[in-house]
């Protein structure tokens, strides 16, 4: 039987949800990066004759990254269902930034041709095969720590800790806006943040490597093998591919309402930079506020009536929102719609975490935790800025990018209802039977 290293110290439960939830904090950083600086990444490897075409292959490689998820998500999800979250953990961080630092390195297609787009499509690849496993690994990290009767408090920190890398993101993004031309932007000056990601990896290694091991897993005395864990997930695959519809409408929601939002705000709206990066602020620090608001929700009234009301909400106000902003649009109207797609975002997300890790097997719980999440993210969330793109462009409508939404609601909304009621047949069967 092997054993975890035991700590030295038993550090606080709010230093421990500080040291996990950093690695979320590069990640997401990361991705809001490659979105918000669609327009100048698209201009310095992906040139082309027109710019609709150049934001396309540039929102295609954004989405690449996301079909490397589940395959990080089975192999490294089970290598930490198998080694120890701390351990895999912190082995999903150095990939993750080996695929930053090969994206800030990069020169553009006018110095090396070819090879520009294909090692940015590289690092990519690199950082969505960690993040496979990243968020899942973290949220049962979160989950099995969590003090009894606040699991969704608790693991709600996994997704408030992207908000402030959001609102970092959006802050740095507005000074250099701010500090720099749009020329000088263009050229280098899109590069700044990017570097800014990989000097602050270090400390983000030093604070993993000091995460204790949850008491949860160290009590665990057989862990399943890598074949273990696939015939595991091949026989609960009806519960992951319902976990992946539930995730679809949070991680649509999500990149519709932060990556999205600043291309939506300047190329379709036609705002100005400095108030889609404002509006793309604020809305991190709403998402912040809502998501432990929502984890203590279901905490206190179940999973399920947040869950079920939420999406429905999204399915039904999605459409009239995006309508009335693209008729009127402005700054504050803006604001108005995403606030209001935060806060359905928020709580559905604060309850949908932790339900998450709840219907998962114990003994594959951060392999289909991740799997549910990746697969969601690559087939709806990852795509969400090239689809609604492309949306536009197809229909002419400047609100259609909210079928996509709509649409991902619906499959929640489904979702919920039959796995829920198939959660509750299965309790109440010893008693009919």
């Amino acid at each position: 039987m092997r054993t975890s290293q035991p700590p030295a110290k038993n550090p606080s439960k709010a230093g421990r949800v500080f040291r996990v939830t950093s690695g979320n904090f590069l990640e997401q950083f990361d991705f809001f990066l490659f979105g918000f600086y669609a327009t100048q990444i698209a201009g310095a490897f992906f040139p082309a004759g027109d710019e609709f075409a150049s934001l396309m292959m540039t929102f295609a490689v954004f989405g690449a990254g996301f079909l490397m998820r589940p395959l990080g998500a089975v192999i490294l999800g089970a290598y930490i269902d198998d080694v120890g979250r701390r351990k895999g953990l912190i082995v999903t961080l150095a990939i993750m930034a080996s695929g930053t630092l090969l994206i800030v390195l990069v020169p553009g297609y006018s110095s090396i041709g070819l090879w520009a787009p294909a090692l940015v499509l590289a690092g990519r690849l690199l950082q969505g095969f960690s993040a496979g496993a990243e968020m899942g690994g973290v949220s049962v990290y979160l989950a099995e720590m969590a003090t009894p009767g606040r699991k969704g408090f608790f693991a709600s920190w996994q997704s408030a800790s992207q908000q402030v890398a959001i609102v970092f993101a959006a802050a740095l993004g507005y000074g250099l806006n701010f500090w720099l031309s749009p020329a000088e932007l263009s050229q280098w000056g899109w590069r700044i943040p990017f570097a800014v990601g990989c000097l602050i990896i270090p400390c983000i290694f030093l604070l993993r490597r000091s995460l204790q091991e949850t008491e949860e897993f160290s009590r665990r005395e057989h862990r399943p093998t890598m074949k273990a864990v696939f015939a595991t997930l091949y026989a609960n695959a009806s519960i992951v591919i319902l976990g992946m519809l539930m995730v679809a409408m949070t991680t649509t929601a999500f990149y519709m309402i932060t990556v999205y939002a600043p291309t939506f705000g300047k190329s379709v709206l036609q705002l100005s930079t400095s108030d889609a990066l404002i509006v793309t602020l604020l809305v991190g620090v709403s998402n912040f506020i809502w998501l432990p608001i929502g984890g203590a929700l279901s905490d206190r009234m179940g999973r399920k009536p947040l869950l079920a009301v939420m999406s429905l909400l999204t399915l039904l106000t999605a459409y009239p929102a995006l309508a009335f902003l693209a008729q009127a649009p402005s700054f504050a109207h803006m604001l108005e719609v995403l606030l209001w797609f935060s806060c359905l975002y928020g709580l559905y997300n604060g309850a949908m975490i932790p339900a998450l890790t709840e219907i998962m097997p114990v003994e594959v719980r951060v392999a289909g935790f991740s799997l549910a999440y990746s697969l969601a993210t690559a087939i709806f969330g990852g795509f969400t800025p090239a689809l609604s793109t492309w949306l536009i462009h197809a229909t002419g409508d400047k609100a259609a990018p909210a079928y996509w939404m709509m649409f991902a609601a619906l499959c929640a909304f489904a979702a919920t209802l039959v796995l829920y009621r198939r959660i509750a047949a299965r309790a109440h069967a010893p008693a009919t039977a």
